[in-house]
């Protein structure tokens, strides 16, 4: 990071960080969503539902492989923009090296496992019957760029570190439009089926990885490693690890949701509850962008002036992303409510699906406009390093309520439960956040910056 955007961290207002911060982000976010969404579209209607669901099945797995990179990456960008606040350059440069060497050297290790357990970790994750196929024709091409994808998903977090998220939206679009033209060459014109999907998703983690590695490289960035600052270093691969736990724990809890959910949906609608379920996915991530690009441009700037001791810069910046967050989350509850039944149809023209769907869509929904204050203060505990609030914040929504609430209201309400399941979670877990936030200001923040004023 340069002196200048150091400094900026630190000193410009707030409302105008998190709109430099937020904005490419969210752009960079949405692109990746549309991404997701046409490659969905592009599959349903050029290979068959069967498809998405498969890929439904495979996600999942991959990503959480995937996401030891983007875990190692949040928890270095964490130690890296507290490095900087606080002038501690050499300790950046340790942890940059550190996360590349750890990334690569577990992430091998877990997709070599996953390719050798392909026939069980399937139809674990719902890849059964006509779905079974085309998963594994999917799941086997994917595998093969997880590492290239892990090592993009931690160096996209690492650029966000050094104050530079045009880059990093940069790095988020490439690939999104690489998978598209791939989708179209390799599906459409070569008629691969799922091998071209497949290989339209793997190269497009190259495009990406290619940018981010140009990044570094060039004078763009400040963080100028060398062979040393690679060598494995425990006090910081500890820190890293604490605070990466954070990520990892919460897309564990995504792929077990994904692996229940996928189960239980095919026991009581069978492969077209499946595939409802795999549009909604989609919907979450395409929605959500522009509160998930504000949680994301929120974390450099609470972690810079936490870093750096401007306290009340960190109280105005999470009042201002969760005011900020939630507008968005209110926009977008009326579009889902108002329209369920146009979004479904985007995706496909199965009458059995375009039954489902719209009711389920505004189940899943119906509390968006609150979630904002759940992301922001998970983010905020991992953002100034402390682990362990962090990770149980990140883990309440799908670990202590999701995942329960979909093993039990089934049984009473059939598939109907499992949409319930989502609002109730998501309302429940605002509430613990937003307490222990409000506590975590009173009782820190506002002291420390008593303390500070008065030293």
């Amino acid at each position: 990071m340069t002196k200048d955007s150091a400094s900026k961290l630190g000193t410009l207002p707030i409302s105008k960080l998190l709109i430099q911060q937020s904005v490419p982000a969210s752009i960079g976010i949405l692109v990746m969503s549309l991404n997701i969404l046409i490659d969905t579209i592009f599959v349903g209607n050029w290979i068959g539902s069967t498809a998405i669901a498969a890929i439904n099945v495979v996600l999942p797995i991959s990503f959480f492989i995937a996401a030891l990179g983007m875990a190692i990456g949040i928890g270095g960008a964490s130690i890296i923009s507290r490095a900087l606040g606080e002038q501690h350059k050499e300790k950046a440069l340790k942890t940059f090296g550190n996360q590349i060497s750890i990334t690569l050297l577990l992430c091998v290790s877990m997709v070599i496992a996953g390719l050798y357990f392909i026939d069980e970790l399937i139809p674990a994750f719902g890849g059964k019957g006509n779905i079974f196929d085309a998963a594994k024709i999917y799941y086997r091409v994917v595998m093969y760029g997880v590492p290239i994808l892990a090592l993009t998903m931690m160096g996209n977090a690492v650029i966000r570190a050094e104050g530079k998220p045009k880059f990093a939206m940069i790095a988020m679009i490439i690939p999104s439009i690489g998978n598209i033209v791939g989708d179209v060459v390799f599906i459409k014109f070569l008629d691969m089926g799922m091998l071209g999907a497949a290989w339209a998703t793997t190269l497009s983690y190259v495009w990406s990885f290619s940018y981010i590695l140009y990044f570094f490289l060039s004078k763009h960035s400040e963080l100028k490693i060398s062979w040393p600052h690679f060598k494995l270093n425990f006090p910081i691969l500890k820190e890293i690890g604490s605070l990466g736990f954070v990520t990892l724990s919460r897309q564990a809890a995504v792929s077990i949701t994904y692996l229940l959910l996928n189960n239980i949906l095919y026991e009581l609608g069978g492969e077209s509850s499946v595939t409802v379920y795999a549009i909604i996915g989609r919907m979450l991530m395409f929605a959500l962008f522009p509160v998930f690009g504000i949680t994301q441009g929120f974390l450099p700037i609470a972690g810079y002036n936490y870093g750096a001791k401007k306290l009340d810069r960190v109280r105005e910046s999470i009042n201002k992303a969760v005011l900020y967050a939630s507008i968005m989350g209110v926009a977008i509850f009326f579009i889902i409510m108002i329209f369920p039944e146009s979004i479904a149809r985007v995706f496909t023209s199965e009458a059995e699906i375009l039954a489902k769907a719209p009711s389920a869509m505004r189940w899943v929904f119906c509390v968006v406009p609150i979630i904002a204050l759940q992301l922001i203060g998970a983010a905020y505990f991992q953002a100034i390093g402390k682990a362990t609030p962090a990770l149980l914040l990140t883990l309440t929504r799908q670990a202590f309520f999701l995942i329960p609430l979909v093993i039990i209201l089934p049984k009473f309400f059939g598939e109907i439960g499992v949409w319930v399941s989502f609002p109730i979670a998501d309302g429940a877990a605002t509430i613990i956040t937003a307490y222990f936030l409000n506590r975590e200001v009173k009782n820190t923040l506002i002291t420390k910056e008593k303390v500070l004023v008065n030293s």
